[in-house]
């Protein structure tokens, strides 16, 4: 049987239904685990806790809105993350970690072999947690790391930490999302976040909204997009100042951006499913030639 999904929102859980929680993660028959919101004692916290330890299938946790409520929770969550090796997403929205709560969870972050998604939004950090995060998105090449971040509404960070972020994303060679909503950035990390973008080969979603930018910000942002070639997509502004006009303007070099990646793509899968396609410039000619096998080489002749 494939593994399935216990998504439960907002109640107040029994022994009974923690015993059932428990007993399914063992057995392997959960994929995504989701307690958003959920009432439980400490003592069945540990017991959820030590059934994803002992889970090989699950593969998204989300503990949102306050379940990871204490020191000693943030504990027992690290312990079993330091055993589980399947968990790609962790959620933990609304916790109120503080940056003393990631110094003991992120040990176990750093070295989880399948993680790529992260979610500390609303959880108290401050530019120590930013410290640590960035560990999370290694420079090109140096191990695995990050490929979607939520830090949204964490007002304590400071200009200097965001810095330290941009550094990281800037360098990382996997990040692919990155959502800041509702931080008051202002328009000085906002230009940080600009030169970060552009640097990265990898970042395609960047949401600012609501994070106290203006026009002067979004003019960087218009230039970054227009003069420098990234892999950006999508760039959420929304309740900031920044005119409809602005908005528009980025939008639309966005979706030129996206519509030439697409015309690219299309016209490598043709070439792909016709291998003897040549392409030829004024000084050489690059000639497909496939063999009985099926393997392909590729040899350039001047002309």
């Amino acid at each position: 049987m494939l593994p399935g999904s216990i998504q439960i929102s907002g109640e107040t859980l029994s022994s009974t239904e923690i015993r059932d929680i428990c007993e399914s993660l063992r057995e392997n028959s959960v994929r995504l685990l989701s307690l958003r919101g959920c009432q439980l004692s400490d003592r069945d916290f540990g017991r959820i806790c030590r059934g994803v330890a002992e889970s090989h299938s699950l593969a998204q946790l989300n503990l949102n809105l306050g379940i990871v409520s204490n020191i000693h929770r943030v504990k027992q969550l690290a312990e079993a993350l330091k055993t589980n090796r399947s968990i790609q997403s962790l959620f933990l929205h609304g916790s109120p970690l503080t940056d003393a709560g990631l110094v003991l969870l992120n040990p176990a972050l750093s070295i989880h072999p399948s993680l790529v998604a992260l979610d500390l939004g609303d959880c108290m950090l401050g530019d120590e947690g930013i410290n640590l995060i960035c560990g999370l998105l290694p420079p090109d090449g140096a191990k695995s790391g990050l490929k979607e971040l939520t830090l949204s509404a964490n007002p304590g960070v400071t200009a200097k930490g965001w810095g330290r972020l941009a550094i990281a994303v800037a360098h990382s060679s996997q990040v692919r999302v990155l959502n800041l909503d509702y931080n008051p950035l202002g328009d000085q990390v906002a230009g940080m976040l600009a030169v970060a973008v552009a640097s990265s080969r990898t970042l395609e979603v960047l949401d600012l909204e609501g994070t106290g930018l203006t026009n002067q910000s979004a003019q960087i942002l218009l230039d970054m997009v227009e003069n420098y070639p990234t892999a950006l997509r999508t760039l959420i502004l929304a309740e900031n100042s920044i005119s409809p006009e602005l908005q528009q303007q980025i939008s639309d070099l966005l979706s030129e951006g996206e519509e030439e990646e697409e015309n690219e793509t299309r016209e490598v899968t043709a070439r792909e499913k016709n291998p003897w396609i040549c392409q030829s410039n004024s000084s050489s000619q690059m000639v497909l030639v496939t063999s009985g096998l099926g393997e392909s080489l590729l040899a350039e002749t001047e002309m």
